[in-house]
């Protein structure tokens, strides 16, 4: 009787386990099930891009153009912020001391001016350096010589932090350093810096409008290549929703079209910019050697080419998924 028992056990076990391997293998089954579609639908979109090769090149270099406009203003922001950032070495504070100020109580001065948290860094010229720069690069040379006492004052040279984007502390700074009873004169290009800070703001403002444009116009754009192609397949598309085609499934190559498009164009975008910087990349150094400045133009950055690559697929896939949306709601059956 235990034996049947044991028996009965088993064999109520037994289905349990067939249950519990079922439905695993169903998971798993449905996982690659799932994958295999998507792999499919990623495949025959870029073979249906292969296979009419004009339409899908026109559009993929009317995107590329658009997203390397972007792009290029993008870059010409970040080589003028580059740029910008030499310059302020050059919107520094002038202080003349006055003449019976001592070359240490001048040190004593520009050491307490360290302290301050808005001053980035801080320079004596003392007044035979001053004489030296003056007779290096004024060209009057011979008439220094004739002078029997120097008449330049020591001069502190001040370079405040931030000085492209805090307005309000440089003119504190600049105003409390006037005051001091060590200084005869200071001075400071203020319209040199709001001008700077003008541009910059203007630079940014303006990419960030132009970046939105530009967008919407991809959007619209591979909008538009995808609702052709739904109209072009249209018989195909009401078979499948004989058939019993859920929507996803129908969107799915479509979405993945877009997604192409997106990808081969901000790739095209990529060498678009890139060769025109390339190409502006000598004349721009020369230039910028010229001034005896160590310019040097900076191209995308591997973050950046991810950043610019990534958003292109996204506009696309949106503009994709926007028409599909409107387009699969109205196909009707007959």
């Amino acid at each position: 009787m235990k034996q049947a028992k044991s028996t009965k056990h088993k064999s109520q076990t037994k289905p349990d386990n067939r249950k519990n391997t079922a439905s695993r293998g169903g998971f798993f089954s449905k996982v690659e099930a799932y994958r295999d579609q998507h792999a499919h639908a990623l495949f025959s979109s870029l073979g249906r891009m292969v296979a009419s090769p004009f339409a899908s090149i026109v559009t993929i270099i009317v995107l590329a153009i658009t997203i390397s406009l972007a792009g290029g203003f993008y870059m010409l922001v970040v080589n003028l912020q580059q740029l910008t950032g030499s310059l302020e070495d050059s919107n520094q504070i002038s202080l003349f001391l006055k003449d019976d100020v001592s070359d240490a109580y001048a040190s004593k001065f520009a050491d307490s001016i360290k302290d301050n948290a808005n001053v980035q860094s801080v320079k004596v010229i003392s007044k035979e350096q001053g004489l030296a720069e003056f007779e290096t690069y004024s060209g009057f040379g011979s008439a220094i010589n004739a002078l029997e006492v120097n008449p330049l004052p020591i001069v502190i040279q001040v370079l405040p932090k931030d000085t492209l984007e805090d307005e309000q502390s440089l003119v504190a700074l600049f105003d409390d350093l006037k005051r001091s009873p060590e200084v005869d004169l200071a001075q400071m290009d203020m319209q040199w810096v709001k001008r700077l800070q003008s541009i910059v703001a203007i630079a940014k403002r303006g990419t960030t409008l132009l970046g939105l444009m530009l967008g919407i116009a991809v959007i619209f754009v591979t909008g538009n290549t995808i609702r052709l192609e739904v109209h072009n397949r249209r018989d195909e598309i009401v078979i499948a929703k004989l058939v019993g085609a859920t929507n996803s499934f129908i969107q799915r190559p479509f979405l993945y079209s877009g997604f192409w498009i997106g990808l081969l164009s901000g790739v095209m975008a990529w060498f678009i910019v890139t060769i025109m910087m390339l190409i502006l990349k000598q004349s721009v150094e020369t230039l910028s050697a010229l001034y005896q400045d160590a310019f040097k133009m900076l191209f995308f950055s591997y973050g950046e080419t991810f950043i610019l690559l990534g958003i292109s697929c996204l506009l696309a896939v949106l503009g994709s998924c926007a028409v599909l949306q409107f387009q699969l709601r109205y196909t009707k059956l007959n």
